[in-house]
């Protein structure tokens, strides 16, 4: 006897077709649970490589490419990470064929600016977000 989840039935060819995987569950799916696109998620720095970081998420490994590690052109070095470290980003993509998310520093900080304008006033005000965020925390302190 062996258990297996029923994963497709063909009416015309008459077939079903049965999965022993199925029986442990989804463990991509499991782990990205209530992850969305658009998600700031932490994720760990488990390597550094020239071209990018690789990260851990619950288990699941996915690479940051030196492009999206920051907006500025100059902040975009692998090598300013360590293993270990923690790193909030941005959920860009959630491919379940090849079982990996898209993440992105850059994203998050574009996305974090863009909310910052919104709330403290306009980008046509002629003000800097600098300004914006130094009037701000002075009024709150």
């Amino acid at each position: 006897m062996v258990q297996a989840v029923v994963s497709e039935v063909d009416v015309e060819k008459e077939r079903i077709s049965l999965s022993v995987k199925a029986l442990g569950g989804d463990k991509f799916a499991d782990a990205v649970g209530g992850v969305k696109r658009g998600s700031i998620i932490t994720v760990e720095v488990t390597a550094i490589e020239d071209g990018g970081v690789e990260v851990s998420y619950e288990g699941m490994k996915s690479f940051i490419r030196r492009s999206d590690l920051a907006r500025d052109r100059a902040e975009q070095r692998p090598d300013r990470f360590g293993l270990g470290d923690k790193i909030d980003v941005r959920v860009t993509n959630i491919d379940s064929k090849t079982r990996r998310l898209g993440l992105s520093v850059k994203a998050r900080e574009i996305a974090e600016e863009k909310e910052a304008v919104e709330q403290y006033g306009s980008s046509d005000s002629g003000a800097s977000l600098g300004d914006i965020l130094g009037a701000a925390l002075k009024t709150e302190e």
